[in-house]
């Protein structure tokens, strides 16, 4: 390459990159800084206590060991290497 085709060429990419910055920030401006945020209530002590429907003495507790059958075998898969 000569070195006119290099200056050419380092031309054309200049104003290339400086006319795709300029289009860019026409079309995909930036955000404007005015921000908002929503309003949210403050953090109180006071603790509604839930439906006693569901949550009473008698309610069945889901977190119990539940035990299908009998099973005195500690090492169930102790045998499966044989």
């Amino acid at each position: 390459m000569k070195q006119q085709d290099v200056a050419v060429i380092i031309a054309i990419v200049f104003f290339a990159g400086v006319f795709s910055v300029v289009l860019s920030n026409k079309f995909i401006s930036p955000p404007s800084s005015k921000r908002t945020a929503e309003v949210v209530q403050p953090i109180t002590a006071d603790f509604v206590l839930p439906s006693t429907d569901v949550f009473n003495a008698t309610a069945e507790n889901p977190t119990r060991l539940i035990e299908i059958a009998p099973n005195a075998n500690n090492q169930p898969f102790a045998d499966a290497n044989n």
